[in-house]
């Protein structure tokens, strides 16, 4: 019997849940290849901390940006190597996948979504809206006639979404996410320290240090750069109020696109959200102090999912177990 599995495919981490066992996969969504050959090196992991080091015949790759494929041919060689690693895939037996796109995709971009991961190996494709698989690993009842409001904070994108009868009622998207974030701390270094430094140490500082709240204070962290002045490497202390400083801009205008959400969102839902809440999944939902900001601008409650990280996967997990109660949500494609 062929296996059935459920893929998460972000902008920084890409998840996968196998029916019957759970999310069997939690990986980096970074493939090294030979320039030459276009073999696969390594993926996950290992290929994320070959990042900014490769020599000349290594290339180390993220195939997805702002949560959609850029390169269809290394996101399904990253796919490939995900499948044989987990042995997925056989001569005889190819998987069934589910896979989730970020709301209002076009519909190219679904297309290369789905031939992605079947040329990865997957012998069905189902396609299915981000935020109501992130509702329904969020444990919000989808079906209800009862408003419910969604903030999913991932790599590449931010998404918000109201959701009624099973349906996206009012979404918007902003490609303003944490790697944006990342983005952020490397300018304000940059410019405020004249220092150099690479993705991987923003995201390190963010998560070590970094706060939405200015009554939050975790200290510092010490990292080491290259002094722009000097071109010599240097390590120095950054602050927590730094790294709040350098994220404020990106934060603020998430939190606009929430609270124009809202704006835009039907009376009779507002009245729901208003007492249900906003619901945050996520990786940037680990910010601390973020849902105290969304609650201060909006004046909602804001809670945090249980598991932000994996809410997603759990949700496609739950379609997957359901023995199809969920398949009136999933778009059939091949």
């Amino acid at each position: 019997m062929a296996k059935q599995i459920g893929i998460d495919l972000g902008t920084s981490n890409t998840m996968i849940y196998l029916k019957d066992k759970g999310i069997v996969l939690r990986a980096p969504s970074v493939v090294a290849l030979d320039r030459v050959t276009q073999e696969v090196i390594a993926s996950g992991t290992t290929a994320k901390r070959m990042v900014g080091k490769t020599p000349g015949n290594i290339l180390a790759l993220r195939p997805l940006k702002d949560g959609v494929i850029t390169d269809l041919k290394t996101t399904s060689l990253m796919l490939h190597d995900f499948f044989e690693r987990m042995d997925m895939t056989s001569m005889f037996s190819r998987p069934a996948a589910l896979v989730c796109i970020p709301y209002g995709v076009t519909g190219v971009e679904q297309r290369a979504v789905e031939d992605a991961t079947a040329e990865a190996g997957a012998k069905n494709v189902e396609l299915i809206d981000e935020p109501i698989a992130a509702a329904v690993g969020a444990g919000i009842a989808i079906s209800k006639a009862r408003g419910a409001m969604l903030v999913d904070l991932g790599g590449g994108v931010s998404e918000t979404a109201v959701i009624s009868l099973g349906g996206v009622v009012q979404s918007n998207s902003l490609r303003i996410a944490g790697n944006e974030l990342d983005l952020a701390i490397v300018n304000y270094l940059k410019q405020t320290r004249n220092l150099l430094i690479g993705d991987i140490t923003a995201e390190y500082l963010k998560k070590k240090i970094g706060t939405a709240m200015p009554d939050i204070d975790r200290g510092s962290a010490e990292v080491c750069g290259r002094d722009l002045r000097t071109g010599l490497a240097v390590r120095i202390e950054v602050s927590s109020a730094e790294i709040r400083e350098a994220i404020r801009e990106p934060l603020s205008e998430i939190i606009s696109m929430v609270k124009m959400t809202l704006e835009e969102t039907p009376p009779e839902l507002s009245a729901d959200i208003f007492d249900f809440g906003i619901v945050m999944v996520g990786g940037g939902s680990l910010l601390p102090g973020i849902d105290r900001a969304i609650s201060e601008r909006t004046g909602i409650r804001v809670s945090i999912a249980k598991r932000p990280l994996d809410a997603v996967c759990m949700g496609l997990g739950k379609m997957l177990q359901s023995a199809g109660d969920f398949s009136e949500f999933t778009k059939y494609k091949r």
